[in-house]
């Protein structure tokens, strides 16, 4: 039966694998069924959490071949201890956590062998982040003890300089071990990495000007961290020309890491499959709306500050105002704030502002649909899950399909639902964004198979997005490219998230009949926390065929 044949609510698929004893919703993570041992998964998590990263030496991350050779092998134990709990009578809920846990040790287990940022990607070692990201952590492989300077207050109070200058100084010494801990060949992530080095040099220089005679101790740390970036990516520059070798993980790689890790129930193939039909689909209803508004004028781009400042903060009211008039999800009192903050300011320019601007620029609705994922944080903040290994963000970026399939999908999906029936050229410009997310995605996919260097995939990207607005040369597409090679199926996430949660609603619309309604749908979403979608479909439906199908195909 193909997997995206909805089932009716009075079927569960009998697993061997697994026990299903009901397919209406259970989240109760916390409740234990008699005799279950749940807790003894949860202090497991903590401890695996506290295994999983790299031990300390004399305060500095040890990424060198012993340690990484060490904690692999170390890894192995663990993966044979959570095998061993018996999840016999377990709540639904609480067998999802344990596959949770599952896919985090697989991803650790995918680095060592495949991945290996420490060895083969000099952006990893990368320490200073200047902005939030909008998704629950860091997109794509981190180094231990990043530097969030968003998350300090300036100026800064003495406790807080003495704390960032302890973190600062663990920069040059961290940069010295990646000398010898980089010695594999993988020339996109070597010649890209030596962008996200500069871009740290010029963070450092920003946060110098910001404590300026402010704390002379701290200064004299990021100047001697941004010295130690600087000579560091001059090495990077001299080595470079040594490199020669692919940088994809390669299909068989990709589909165990699909199945494995992201709990993804596709391929590599199938995904090519999709989002080139995502493609085309968008490129024709691009060229059908631009044929129905033939008559109407272009949108112009935002001008000026003050118009800048009305027409965001109306977009973020008049979004809100939607959302709860048309109930498409329960409102609440954290969500217009979390959209409100986001809305930045006006920046002139002669020509391209950057991909998704010239989108904003246009009708500031359109991006506040992906703003869904200030929500998410907004929610994991305010609504803390009930399961503690839900409440904090998964590694490995396993969120991927859910946190990044509901922005991306709430784009296209509020656009049928009417919000933009009064401003039909808005409608062009969802399209716009669903085709430069197929085509970054098909970039992306066709670099891991080595099909793709990444100038070929940069270049592809660009000429498939519409309007010339992902230029060549832009920062937008080499940024993009460089996080979909250093973590696979992140650039396909968008839609295949999409994809999956579109899936989950056919099924769910069928069991539910007339009581089905996109309010409860997108709320027992949320309920089910920031997770892989074929676990929601398992919480929500009560069928376990999915997470089945990837057990079995280990």
């Amino acid at each position: 039966m193909p997997r995206w044949l909805p089932y009716p609510a009075s079927i569960c698929l009998a697993v061997v694998l697994f026990v299903t004893t009901s397919c209406a919703r259970d989240n109760t993570a916390g409740e234990e069924t008699p005799g279950a041992r749940y807790d003894d998964l949860v202090a497991f998590f903590e401890e695996w959490r506290a295994f999983q990263q790299p031990i300390l030496a004399d305060g500095i991350p040890d990424y060198t071949e012993q340690a990484m050779a060490d904690q692999h092998r170390e890894l192995a134990a663990y993966q044979r201890r959570l095998a061993a709990l018996d999840t016999t009578g377990w709540s639904v809920a609480q067998q999802v956590d344990y596959h949770l846990v599952r896919a985090e040790m697989n991803g650790l287990d995918f680095d060592h062998r495949v991945l290996r940022p420490w060895a083969r990607n000099p952006a990893f070692y990368t320490m200073i982040f200047a902005a939030q990201s909008d998704v629950p952590a860091h997109e794509g492989p981190v180094v231990h003890g990043w530097i969030d300077l968003w998350t300090y207050q300036f100026p800064l109070t003495s406790a807080d300089a003495a704390q960032l200058g302890d973190r600062l100084r663990v920069i040059p010494q961290l940069l010295e071990q990646a000398r010898q801990n980089l010695v594999e060949d993988a020339r996109d992530l070597w010649v890209s990495g030596i962008r996200s080095i500069a871009a740290q040099s010029e963070d450092l220089t920003v946060l110098a000007d910001r404590v300026a005679g402010s704390n002379a101790e701290l200064e004299a740390d990021i100047q001697q961290a941004r010295e130690a970036t600087d000579e560091f990516r001059a090495w990077l520059e001299q080595e470079a020309v040594s490199k020669t070798g692919s940088s994809g993980v390669g299909i068989e790689n990709y589909n165990w890491y699909l199945k494995n890790v992201h709990l993804v129930p596709y391929t590599w193939e199938e995904e090519v499959t999709v989002m080139r039909r995502e493609l085309a689909r968008a490129f024709a209803g691009l060229k059908l709306e631009e044929h129905r508004n033939r008559d109407l004028p272009q949108l112009p781009r935002i001008a000026s500050a003050e118009e800048y400042d009305r027409r965001f903060n109306a977009a973020v009211t008049e979004y809100i105002a939607f959302l709860r008039d048309h109930d498409v999800i329960s409102v609440r009192d954290y969500m217009e704030p979390a959209l409100r903050e986001r809305i930045g300011r006006f920046s002139p320019a002669e020509g391209l502002r950057g991909f998704f601007s010239e989108v904003s620029y246009r009708d500031p609705l359109t991006m506040r649909t992906h703003g869904h994922h200030w929500f998410d944080l907004a929610m994991m903040a305010a609504e803390p899950h009930p399961s503690p290994i839900r409440r904090v963000p998964l590694l490995y970026n396993i969120w991927d399909s859910r946190a990044e399939g509901v922005a991306t999908g709430m784009e296209e999906w509020m656009m049928q639902a009417g919000l933009f029936d009064d401003r039909p050229r808005a409608r062009e410009l969802i399209y716009i964004l669903i085709a430069q997310r197929a085509a970054r995605a098909l970039a992306g996919l066709f670099m891991h198979s080595n099909d793709f260097t990444m100038d070929q995939a940069v270049k592809f990207a660009s000429e498939w997005t519409p309007r010339g607005w992902l230029p060549e040369d832009g920062s937008t597409v080499w940024g993009e490219q460089q996080l979909y090679l250093q973590q696979p199926y992140y650039g396909a996430s968008y839609l295949m998230g999409k994809y999956e949660i579109e899936q989950l609603m056919a099924v769910r619309a069928r069991q539910l009949g007339e009581e089905f309604s996109l309010k409860r749908f997108m709320d027992e979403m949320n309920q089910s926390g920031l997770i892989p979608v074929s676990l929601i479909r398992w919480e929500l439906t009560g069928l376990n065929d999915e997470i089945a199908s990837l057990v079995a195909a280990r």
